[in-house]
């Protein structure tokens, strides 16, 4: 009987317990509700804030984040206390598991720190095309902890911003216009001069080329190669204009070149051959 009596009391002490408990259970429930619903139309009216200024959509995909993620951990702390957590309390846990979580995080706080560099810095934004890391593409999106690249394939890059922001970037979208190096190789056998005035009268015709001070397109000869005397043409084009031109200089230079009868060499390597026997052959005394 006196177990029984053990466990009716226990039964009724933490069921006290639970009954005074429940009150900042159900507060804290839907103060979480609440507060979720809140953040969710914080962060519409935060979009539609920057739709209407036209900022910088690098600027405002960053600061969005942040103030998402700021308010649900205010949130989370909210909740936390009213459940009982003494702030005190709370605020050295948040700390030690802060530590704890950084120590373990170290790339992901670099990928942040990176992403913060990114965007104070700008080396590119949403829109550039750039080469890192060894992958070219468009910049679709720039978020806290890496940056999303569309390839000439339409495959998705995701690049960490960490390395991303202490590695070597090229960014073809930035300056406007691009200067293009085409090499066309020609036999030694050809005239020079008749190359290079077929070549720089193709590029004239362009209408898309930039003929301005200082861009105006030239050629010259660039290398005395091992089977070829190696032609280059420079020319500047804007970004919306550089590969249709570069593709269309590759094809019809060639024919131009052919129908001229200049030359574009193939590799060639002359090969002599000796008789090693005769050259090894003793020498007979008479």
């Amino acid at each position: 009987m006196e177990k029984f009596k053990d466990i009716d009391i226990y039964i009724e002490e933490y069921g006290n317990k639970l009954i005074d408990f429940l009150p900042n259970l159900l507060g804290a429930m839907l103060m979480l509700f609440i507060g979720l619903w809140i953040i969710k139309i914080i962060n519409k009216f935060i979009r539609r804030f920057f739709d209407k200024k036209e900022y910088d959509p690098t600027l405002e995909n960053f600061i969005a984040s942040l103030i998402n993620w700021g308010l649900k951990i205010l949130l989370f702390v909210l909740v936390v206390t009213q459940l009982g957590v003494e702030s005190a309390s709370l605020v050295a846990i948040i700390g030690a598991a802060g530590l704890a979580i950084g120590l373990a995080l170290q790339g992901s706080l670099a990928n942040f720190a990176g992403g913060v560099l990114i965007l104070l810095i700008k080396p590119f934004r949403v829109g550039h095309f750039i080469k890192a890391q060894g992958i070219e593409g468009t910049v679709k999106e720039i978020s806290i902890f890496n940056t999303k690249l569309t390839t000439f394939g339409n495959q998705l890059a995701i690049l960490p911003n960490g390395k991303l922001s202490n590695d070597n970037i090229i960014n073809y979208t930035e300056e406007g216009i691009r200067r293009e190096n085409l090499i066309f190789g020609i036999g030694y056998d050809d005239d020079i001069k008749l190359a290079k005035e077929i070549l720089l009268n193709l590029i004239n015709e362009q209408e898309t080329v930039i003929q301005e001070e200082g861009k105006f397109p030239m050629i010259v000869v660039a290398e005395l190669g091992d089977s070829s005397v190696n032609l280059s043409l420079r020319y500047w084009a804007t970004n919306d204009n550089f590969w249709a031109l570069r593709w269309l200089m590759l094809e019809e230079g060639k024919g131009r070149l052919e129908a001229a009868g200049i030359t574009i060499p193939f590799p060639q390597r002359d090969v002599h051959h000796f008789n090693l026997e005769k050259i090894s052959a003793p020498v007979k005394n008479n």
